[in-house]
């Protein structure tokens, strides 16, 4: 199925692609790519375990990569795709960025922020749900499945 350019299936399908990276590296499979004017400006994926550092979620590698391109810390005008419900910590982090647009995959149903944080993004920032979930929920089942054996 052809995918149109520029769509947000489509910049999900680049997210998905560092979530296939991160679930080759044995990382939790999740992946985010940051688009500004129909461009991705930053690509990131899980590094907690390769970095040893609980802070390094693709969201949160996905900011500091795109704020580096751009040249300062607000991602106004940018969108984040990332195959996985944000949690707390990188709703926050969204929320000082700025960001005009945030569009996940999966829902996290355990650790997802809308579970107890629903405000917890900047007023500003439109979110948008559900774009490719079954592509992104089936790689981190297979993810989980495989650990549990």
């Amino acid at each position: 199925m052809d995918i149109p350019v520029f769509s947000d299936a489509y910049f999900m399908k680049e997210a998905l692609k560092e979530a296939e990276k991160a679930f080759e590296t044995d990382e939790v499979p999740v992946g985010a790519v940051i688009v500004s004017n129909n461009m991705v400006i930053a690509r990131a994926h899980n590094l907690t375990e390769t970095l040893n550092d609980a802070t390094a979620h693709a969201e949160m590698q996905a900011f500091t990569s795109a704020s580096g391109y751009l040249g300062g810390k607000y991602l106004a005008d940018c969108t984040m795709y990332v195959t996985l419900e944000p949690c707390t910590m990188c709703a926050g982090a969204a929320y000082w960025t700025r960001i005009s647009k945030i569009v996940w995959g999966a829902a996290d149903e355990k650790l997802g922020f809308t579970l107890t944080h629903k405000n917890l993004l900047h007023p500003k920032t439109e979110i948008i749900t559900g774009i490719m979930e079954d592509e992104c929920a089936s790689l981190l089942r297979e993810f989980f499945r495989g650990k549990r054996k």
